[in-house]
């Protein structure tokens, strides 16, 4: 029961998910077996370090004990300073080499052996000791006796260092040939254990092929029935929830989607027909549209001419002042215009606004000459004018006065529109550079959206390199409204 259930769950399994699972199985065998042989090993490999440590810790000991016998016996030949220090250098080396020794104990017999080398390193050194200071009170009776019992405890230590190496060298040799034989030993077993994991893959891998080929041969001779034409088969069985399940599973509702799609198709098919009559009516409607617009222009004209020849001039050129505003306006197609066409547009608007308020607006420009054929997208200086005259000075109870400003300064054109009408308060100022305006109920007409338009597509034109600023002291102050482009002399600032 246990068996099945998890067959069962590994056939469910996706096929990435099968193939994990033995992957996983593999890594966690060979694991356990790494981990076993790797436990051995070191064990095996701290103990021949530590009988390596103390064969050189012993070979530096025997090295320490010739250095103090020979700087020793320089000084009693010699009694130069040079020679007493060393002794005194080599003697300092010998203690730290000797409290290095103590510690390392093996077993009990080897430690009674490092033993009697400390002990007997210690009276050496002190009989060394006594010697040197015989020799500088110039006793020749006392360090000549003292010299033949340094010099035996001298033979004695090295007898005792030579033993204790031997030793050493003995169990290290013993170690190291367990070492080898237990490596050759798990060898054989990761060898076997290896054969064992890769038969028992090989078997489940092509149980796991065959559960996904037989189920592909008969999707694929189903999928051969659908391009055929022949949308009527029976559904696949579903054995399982792999990848081929999926697949499988995936065909059938394809199936069942085609059918669905044919029948519906046919309805689109009938529904198009009936489209097509609206579909005229729509493109008739545009061309009328198109018509309506060029017959308002040309009745504008008519007026202009009208005007003319009954010697109204100011209405003649009234008229033809609106009929280029309104066609400047309409000519969507082209994306950018020059500073002169921008600037004749709002002489224009000017205009138009003074015929209608009977000359209440001031208006003066100073203008770069050389900067007027530099290209900047269409309609951005009148929304802006416009903005000046109806939110500024329309309502003011002062003569209003606009000035429009062109010049360069360093590697930026600069245009400023300026009015001597309401002011903005900061916070108003902050919303509408952030385009967070809202709308005004007493002011329907107020709401920042011409603002707003026109520094989204100065954003978009001069790839976020334009900036819009506004300034003014608060209520009653006036405002300006500065726009900062880059552009180089040699250069158009125009972005293809």
């Amino acid at each position: 029961m246990f068996l099945e259930t998890i067959s069962n769950r590994f056939r469910n399994l996706r096929f990435q998910q099968k193939l994990t699972a033995l992957f996983a199985l593999t890594m966690v065998v060979i694991l356990v077996v790494n981990l076993y042989m790797f436990v051995i090993i070191n064990d095996m490999a701290e103990k021949v370090e530590e009988v390596y440590t103390s064969n050189v810790s012993l070979n530096e000991l025997s090295s320490g004990l010739d250095a103090v016998q020979a700087y020793m016996e320089e000084y009693l030949n010699t009694k130069s300073s040079d020679a007493m220090k060393d002794y005194y250098r080599s003697e300092q080396e010998y203690q730290k080499l000797m409290e290095g020794l103590h510690i390392q104990a093996t077993d009990h017999m080897l430690w009674l052996t490092e033993k009697n080398i400390y002990s007997l390193s210690k009276t050496y050194l002190k009989l060394a000791a006594e010697v040197i200071q015989a020799k500088r009170g110039r006793n020749v009776e006392k360090y000549g006796e003292l010299y033949e019992e340094t010099h035996m405890l001298y033979e004695g230590i090295h007898t005792y260092i030579y033993s204790l190496n031997n030793a050493q060298f003995k169990d290290n040799s013993r170690n190291y040939q367990i070492l080898i034989h237990a490596l050759r030993y798990m060898e054989w077993i990761s060898v076997g254990i290896l054969l064992l994991v890769l038969l028992g893959n090989i078997g489940l891998i092509a149980a796991s092929t065959r559960s996904v080929t037989q189920p592909l041969y008969k999707l694929a001779k189903a999928a051969d029935e659908v391009a055929s034409g022949n949308f009527e088969i029976d559904k696949l069985p579903v054995k399982s929830m792999d990848e081929v399940g999926i697949v499988t599973n995936t065909f059938n509702q394809m199936v069942e989607n085609i059918r669905n799609y044919i029948e519906q198709f046919r309805l689109t098919m009938e529904r198009e027909f009936q489209m097509q009559n609206h579909l005229k009516d729509a493109q008739l409607k545009y061309l009328q549209a198109q018509i309506n617009r060029h017959f308002l222009f040309n009745t504008l004209n008519a007026g202009a001419q009208l005007a003319m020849m009954e010697e109204a001039e100011r209405t003649g050129q009234f008229l033809e002042n609106v009929a280029e505003f309104f066609r400047y306006n309409v000519r969507k197609n082209d994306k950018d215009a020059t500073l002169r066409e921008e600037i004749h547009l709002v002489d224009n608007y000017i205009y138009i606004i003074n015929v209608r308020f009977s000359g209440e607006i001031l208006f003066s420009k100073d203008v770069d000459e050389s900067l007027l054929e530099v290209k900047v997208p269409r309609m951005i200086l009148q929304p802006l004018v416009e903005n000046a005259f109806h939110y500024g000075i329309r309502n003011i109870d002062w003569k209003g006065r606009i000035e429009l400003s062109v010049y360069q300064k360093e590697e930026e054109l600069c245009i400023s529109i300026w009015d001597n009408g309401a002011g903005m308060e900061k916070e108003r100022i902050a919303q509408v550079l952030l385009g967070h305006v809202t709308e005004n109920k007493e002011k329907p007409e107020s709401n920042g959206i011409g603002m707003k338009n026109v520094m989204e597509r100065l954003r978009l034109y001069f790839h976020n390199q334009a900036k819009v600023e506004i300034f003014s002291e608060g209520k009653n102050q006036g405002t300006e409204v500065l726009l900062r482009i880059p552009y180089r002399q040699e250069e158009d600032p125009c972005i293809e």
